[in-house]
């Protein structure tokens, strides 16, 4: 019999191994995408988080500013003969409600979430309203829009206002930037909220944005 061209039978045991070594090169490549995938979702919640901590500090910065102009326009104010006293007295207590609101940052240079960032929100929009109208009734008294330092004090108050308003916008890009990113897939699978929550805007009330009207045929009234 002729065995020259006899084929060898086939090993079963070299099969199973080429079929584990496909298995464990197909698990190593998802592995090597997991942590990938994992790393930059990371890695970017923290960029955009950085971003979020930069808009903020020039909130707090521009805030500040605002409420340090304030007592001096009060004292300014009060050397007008007969000027509405109620509208005064709302400013200093809307300055001393959005200090009392004032929150520490997190561990992370971020105001927290919750109760406590609504109050300070709602408290520096009343008192930005209350400035609004302050400067408003002041159009009544021309003596006092004539005085070198009440000018002063409103032209630094309207640019503080603007670059509030700017940086508040500035913010809320960053915001939205920052959600985007921590809540789409897949990246929400590997952000927890606890280490990287959705943060909320800084949005303005209607009201504030409206400009208070004053009948500017009425006369001043009197503090007497």
């Amino acid at each position: 019999m002729n065995t020259a061209f006899a084929v060898p039978a086939r090993d079963p045991r070299s099969g199973r191994v080429m079929i584990l070594a496909l298995v464990g090169g197909l698990l190593a490549l998802l592995a090597v995408i997991y942590f990938s995938m994992m790393i930059g979702a990371k890695n970017g919640a923290v960029e955009h988080e950085e971003k979020l901590k930069a808009a903020w500090g020039d909130v707090e910065v521009q805030l500040q500013r605002r409420m340090d102009l304030i007592p001096s326009l009060v004292e300014t104010v009060k050397g007008a003969a007969q000027f509405e006293r109620d509208t005064l007295e709302a400013v200093v207590q809307a300055r001393a409600a959005a200090h009392q609101a004032k929150i520490s940052l997190g561990s992370n240079g971020l105001p927290p979430e919750g109760e406590a960032m609504q109050r300070y929100m709602s408290a520096q929009n009343s008192l930005g309203g209350a400035l609004s109208r302050l400067l408003v009734v002041a159009e009544k008294y021309p003596e006092l829009k004539a005085t070198q330092s009440f000018q002063d004090l409103q032209n630094q108050l309207e640019g503080t206002e603007n670059r509030i308003a700017q940086s508040r916008r500035s913010y809320n890009d960053a915001v939205r930037v920052f959600n985007t990113h921590v809540r789409k897939f897949p990246n929400s699978m590997f952000l927890s909220q606890e280490e990287f929550p959705v943060r909320s805007s800084f949005e303005a009330p209607v009201e504030a944005m409206e400009v208070p009207k004053v009948d500017f045929s009425s006369k001043p009234a009197s503090n007497d």
